[in-house]
């Protein structure tokens, strides 16, 4: 269905290709995962199959892409819209109607499709992604994930042959991302749809996959095999397979499933051992109170977001908010910089009433970084926005500029926000606030589009700011970041609270938002593979003396 012969793609005057010696063959109808770190060019060669490579994109393509039959080359992106649906890392930048019944529809207009069929199709879609209550909502108002739901709903109703996912399940709850990968593996099984899909968080998809190609760096050749083989050797791979990887289960497990039928033994060595203790909070200026909301509503629009929302945040504390999509997490931050003005109740930042305190005078006491990280970045190269940030920060010149080398090793000063990776941009945004070293940090999903080293090195950053005394409130549908970072756990539901506590009593009981080791392990309390890695190597240490 779609093949790849020796194909390399060079943007403008970049030093070395973005892709390079792909040859694949990806069949009809199966689902193909595309893995590897940020930025080695899986967005590259995702949109080399839908033409917006080099049509849209620009850059130079060499080799050939054909998708049933078609010639990339040849066939602009409209001239394969009725083979191949894509939906891109931003969700915004794939709407052009107003309304979520209008969106999903477009489509089908575009390629003349009877009314009775659109009709049925659009009630279809609604009911297979959940969509029917949010049929008639404007899609500036919705959340997130609902967005991103939205977006691959408007490419699944024209009935497309390929499906080209980039991030699909980036911004859903974990309900919502089983929900779309089962609606994925239905077309893939019953309807012999062909989907090739770039994810970074594995844990969630690999499982599914039947066959996973592994981008190993950048402009290197890819390598394609069976899941079990790829997670093997890949760099990159969910919990589940490093836990495996630490048993010595050969091959390693790719759902949890798997993992429990083998966990026997290791969970008999684990039992000897005492649970490890929830990371406490940083000492400094123990019980400060630096942002605090009480009694709390939120109107947007018709909607009420958040319902008498009581939460105190503490110097040193990390808390993760969780729940569905739409649940009022992203309100909550934003309420806490001014954006909202409660209809009820109070919210103080740092003793200041946000929504009334000027931003020059805010931006010391809070800082926020929002889902859509372009919404930070204007300047034209990475080397301006960091200047920018340390002048608006009034810190010391190269500030931010060594924090984008911890957290985006290898960018150059020269490159365009706009060519970083979804991922690379977040990392900027990141450093671009978190060079004022505000007393409150805000991440609304963090590591949406991060690979797992990224994300650990900002697991890095994050620990070494709360231990010097800085509150951290992130908002994330990252089970595994909330387990390694939070110590305390907030779970919204229909803009109320419904759960606050030390994370590993509210994730462990919950079959929505426990890690997979927590899961693989239970009843037994852990939460991560560093937590049995350093239990393990105790005993050996233990034993030997």
């Amino acid at each position: 269905m779609i093949r790849f012969e020796q194909v390399s793609v060079r943007y403008g005057d970049a030093p070395a290709p973005a892709i390079h010696g792909v040859d694949l063959t990806v069949p009809e109808g199966e689902l193909v995962l595309l893995v590897g770190p940020s930025g080695v060019g899986k967005s590259t060669l995702l949109n080399a199959v839908s033409g917006l490579v080099p049509h849209f994109t620009g850059g130079t393509l060499h080799g050939r892409v054909t998708v049933a039959g078609r010639d990339t080359r040849t066939h602009k992106p409209r001239e394969l819209a009725d083979v191949v649906g894509t939906v891109g890392q931003d969700p915004l930048a794939h709407f052009v109607t107003d309304t979520v019944e209008d969106e999903l529809a477009y489509g089908m207009e575009s390629l003349g499709l009877a009314p009775e069929v659109m009709r049925r199709r659009v009630e279809e879609t609604l009911d297979l992604l959940g969509l029917a209550e949010l049929r008639d909502r404007p899609i500036a108002s919705l959340s997130g994930g609902q967005r991103q739901r939205v977006a691959i709903g408007s490419v699944l109703t024209p009935h497309p042959r390929v499906l080209v996912l980039d991030e699909p399940t980036s911004a859903l709850d974990p309900a919502a991302a089983e929900e779309v990968l089962a609606v994925l593996q239905r077309l893939v099984h019953d309807l012999g749809t062909t989907v090739l899909m770039a994810e970074h968080r594995l844990e969630r998809v690999v499982q599914y996959a039947d066959q996973v190609v592994l981008l190993p760096g950048p402009g290197e050749a890819p390598v394609v095999g069976d899941p079990a083989g790829i997670m093997a050797v890949s760099p990159v791979h969910p919990p589940v397979v490093a836990l495996g990887r630490l048993a010595g289960w050969s091959p390693p497990p790719l759902s949890v499933r798997d993992a429990r039928r083998r966990a026997g033994a290791l969970c008999e060595r684990l039992a000897a051992t005492p649970p490890p203790q929830p990371p406490a909070p940083s000492e400094t200026s123990p019980g400060a109170v630096v942002a605090e909301a009480v009694g709390l509503s939120v109107r947007r629009g018709r909607t009420e977001a958040l319902r008498r929302v009581d939460l105190r945040v503490a110097a040193g504390e990390t808390i993760a908010l969780m729940g569905r999509n739409g649940a009022g997490k992203s309100t909550l931050l934003s309420a806490f910089v001014g954006l909202h003005e409660p209809a009820a109740g109070s919210v103080r930042t740092g003793g200041a009433v946000p929504h009334r305190t000027s931003a020059r005078e805010l931006i010391r006491r809070v800082g926020l970084v929002p889902q859509e990280p372009r919404d930070l970045l204007y300047a034209d190269t990475v080397a301006a926005e960091c200047a920018a940030a340390d002048a608006d920060a009034g810190a010391a010149p190269g500030t931010c500029r060594a924090l984008v080398g911890e957290l985006l090793p290898g960018v150059a000063d020269a490159t365009h926000p706009r060519d970083l990776s979804e991922g690379q941009r977040l990392a900027l945004a990141l450093a671009v606030v978190l060079t004022a070293r505000p007393p409150l940090l805000l991440l609304d999903e963090p590591t949406r589009g991060l690979d797992y080293a990224a994300k650990g090195r900002l697991v890095g950053v994050l620990r070494g700011l709360a231990a010097e005394g800085h509150a951290i409130v992130l908002a994330t549908h990252d089970v595994e970041l909330a387990a390694e970072l939070a110590h305390r756990v907030v779970v919204l539901a229909d803009g109320e609270v419904v759960a606050d506590g030390p994370t590993a009593d509210v994730v462990v009981a919950s079959p929505a938002f426990a890690p997979q080791v927590a899961k693989v392990l239970a009843p037994q309390r852990w939460l991560t593979v560093a937590e049995v890695a350093e239990a393990l190597a105790r005993g050996g240490r233990e034993a030997a003396t």
